[in-house]
């Protein structure tokens, strides 16, 4: 891998405000969907005693898209990246500012979470002493729960595994993305609505092949070794991100497509969320249970599409509000389940109401994120550890064009 040669002569990096609005608001969405795993009755890291189904249903309906539409805006982002420094710097690039989140994640951030889940599970007495010296200290763990573990830095992981091993690949990857098929490809599509269609249609096809047979063979389990429906989806979307980056035909084929889209986004959500509503009468009904895992790939792809659309038209403006979050957003994500885990732990003895203790685990975990960022990103050595450049940067300055925040 030549960093040199393998340079784009012609890259120019044109920020997108509206896909750091998108990533800034599916990170978001994230750091409340744990909030919701707290509540809901499916087995997480802790629970609450106001545990109930209510929920369930919506958040089943965020499930499917929001980190497909994360790893499909790190797609795009990977092509700028990857043209702008070429394959051995962007390899070096991306370990440096990933590894060592994964490392710090895994045997700082982490830690507290597995404690949490081990004591409310009955499995160690009291004490973090003694758990960590054989969390840190034991590959494997002598417990239930794999030790050291990254639990929602699994994104992270995944994307630095990705970066390394398609960074090889990038002449490849961008003579095909360049070349006058897929220029061509992006100009039909961008002809009139209906030939914008095939842009809904046709990534289905691969997404529709893995879900029915890698899926049933390989649950999701954040395993890197052994998640391989995941990993074909993960890479399915960085590869759609990648590919769509610089076709401006595609870009216009999405804004022309947007009524279509959405249109499609409304009608899977309401289907799916009627058959979440009564699952077990559902499933009883094969037709239906067909029906419902086709329609959760079409509403996948229709909504990463749809938001994507609705980001280009509305999402355009930049500000420091936007310039502060887009920084600021990675460590949000970093700290959050943390705070989640160990807060809601601590709040459960105090026997609040349902409303009462989710209102004050979001003030916390909204409170203790920002107080985290805002300590972190004055400390230069915690800097590269929580996905921030090592040199600090005023929020208040507008954007250079040239850096990426990591991922």
């Amino acid at each position: 891998m030549s960093g040199g040669s393998e340079v784009n002569p012609s890259a120019v990096f044109t920020r997108r405000h509206d896909l750091d609005w998108l990533r800034i608001i599916a990170f978001g969405l994230l750091i409340f969907y744990h909030i919701g795993m707290f509540f809901n009755t499916e087995d997480w890291h802790a629970k609450s005693i106001n545990a109930n189904d209510a929920m369930e249903p919506l958040m089943w309906l965020s499930s499917p898209w929001r980190l497909p539409l994360l790893f499909f805006v790190s797609g795009v982002a990977i092509r700028f990246l990857s043209d702008k420094l070429g394959s051995a710097r962007f390899a070096a690039d991306r370990s440096w500012r990933l590894f060592p989140v994964i490392l710090f994640g895994m045997y700082v951030i982490v830690a507290p979470q597995t404690y949490v889940e081990l004591r409310s599970g009955g499995e160690i007495e009291a004490g973090l002493g003694a758990f960590y010296r054989s969390y840190a200290g034991e590959w494997g763990g002598p417990w239930s729960v794999h030790t050291p573990t990254w639990n929602h830095l699994w994104y992270v992981v995944y994307l630095f595994v990705y970066s390394l091993l398609l960074a090889p690949l990038f002449p490849i990857l961008r003579a095909l993305a360049d070349s006058q098929s897929m220029l061509g490809l992006g100009r039909f599509l961008a002809h009139n609505a209906a030939t914008s269609i095939v842009l809904l249609l046709l990534p289905l096809v691969p997404l529709l092949a893995i879900r029915f047979s890698l899926v049933p063979s390989f649950p999701t389990t954040h395993d890197l070794f052994n998640d391989w429906a995941n990993h074909a989806q993960s890479l399915s979307m960085v590869l759609l991100g990648y590919f769509m980056a610089k076709n401006e035909g595609v870009w216009r084929a999405v804004d022309k497509l947007l009524p279509v889209v959405g249109a499609v986004t409304l009608a899977s959500f309401a289907f799916l969320l009627w058959c979440y509503s009564d699952w077990d009468r559902i499933a009883s009904n094969e037709v239906l249970v067909w029906i419902a895992r086709i329609d959760r790939i079409v509403y996948t792809w229709a909504i990463i599409l749809t938001l994507v659309g609705l980001a280009r038209r509305f999402l355009k403006g930049d500000g420091p509000v936007r310039r502060y979050l887009t920084e600021a957003i990675f460590p949000y994500y970093i700290l959050h389940q943390t705070i989640i885990v160990v807060a809601g732990y601590a709040l459960t003895p105090v026997g609040l109401g349902a409303w009462s203790e989710f209102a004050l685990l979001v003030a916390i975990t909204v409170i203790g994120c920002a107080a985290g960022y805002e300590g972190v990103r004055r400390i230069p050595v915690l800097r590269p550890v929580m996905g921030l450049k090592l040199v600090r940067t005023s929020v208040g300055a507008a954007a250079t064009p040239t850096k990426e925040p990591a991922p």
